[in-house]
């Protein structure tokens, strides 16, 4: 007898992502994966004119060794679950941060070019926000995001599909001592600024527009105690409204952004 439940959408053939591998969707996400210079192991395209629209990006893949696959657009649907595939996606082998001395290495050559940009995410253990604020970062320009070893979202597949290509274009720091790692910024000129409800002055009556850590702490606990301690000014959002926070990832963008624009006008001003 026929369920009286809502219907199941039928997986088609081929359409179960290769095991072990992460699945990143659409156009600008794989565009992403190829210039940084990883390979993907296997592309799935859709079917019809999507082949003659994509030849070009194919063609990349194909020469990196990735294999193949001509589906349905349902399958690709089943697959991607809401995300935006756009008619290809690739899969490739699971991304993980930089280590701590890369960070140190590349601040140097940041530094030297023009005043640094960095996320710090201190607890942000969630995933859709993990991939949110990636995504944001890479509006911003940010040169690189900094995250702790024991506390922090994994650089998943759900990463880079809510990232739509950032994941594959932000460096990722992993630091053993999120504090300590805090301190040396400040020794390469860096300030720390961190982001806090409780702070006296507003996001828009500090001057952002030299060598910048922006500090975001997870929703509702905030940044831990030797986070705070080592940043070297707290600010906050003016909040008119009756909530009293917002999602980590939007605010993450409104800080970024309001670094951006004092940067494009000179300062605070």
């Amino acid at each position: 007898m026929a369920s009286k439940g809502k219907p199941q959408r039928r997986r088609g053939p081929g359409a179960t992502a290769p095991n072990g591998l992460d699945s990143v969707f659409g156009v600008h996400a794989v565009k992403a994966m190829l210039e940084r210079g990883e390979a993907p192991r296997e592309i799935w395209v859709q079917d019809g004119d999507a082949g003659r629209r994509l030849a070009e990006l194919i063609e990349q893949a194909r020469s990196r060794g990735a294999r193949m696959k001509t589906l349905s657009r349902d399958e690709l649907d089943w697959l991607a679950q809401g995300a935006s595939h756009q008619g290809i996606i690739a899969f490739c082998a699971p991304l993980a941060p930089e280590g701590e001395e890369s960070l140190w290495l590349r601040l140097k050559a940041w530094t030297h070019d023009s005043p640094p940009l960095l996320l710090v995410l201190d607890g942000v253990t969630d995933v859709h926000n993990m991939g949110a604020c990636l995504r944001s970062a890479d509006a911003a320009g940010v040169h690189g995001v900094i995250v702790p070893k024991d506390r922090s979202a994994p650089l998943n597949a759900t990463v880079r599909k809510v990232a739509c290509g950032a994941a594959e274009n932000v460096p990722v720091y992993q630091v053993t001592n999120l504090a300590r790692a805090m301190e040396r910024l400040k020794e390469h000129g860096v300030w720390i600024t961190g982001t806090a409800g409780e702070a006296e002055h507003s996001l828009f009556e500090v001057d952002l527009a030299g060598p910048t850590a922006l500090v975001m702490g997870a929703e509702g606990k905030g940044m831990r105690r030797l986070t705070r301690e080592a940043c070297d000014r707290l600010v906050k959002l003016p909040m008119a409204g009756q909530v009293s926070s917002l999602n980590v990832s939007v605010a993450a963008g409104v800080c970024l952004f309001e670094i951006v624009r004092q940067r494009l006008v000179g300062g605070k001003g």
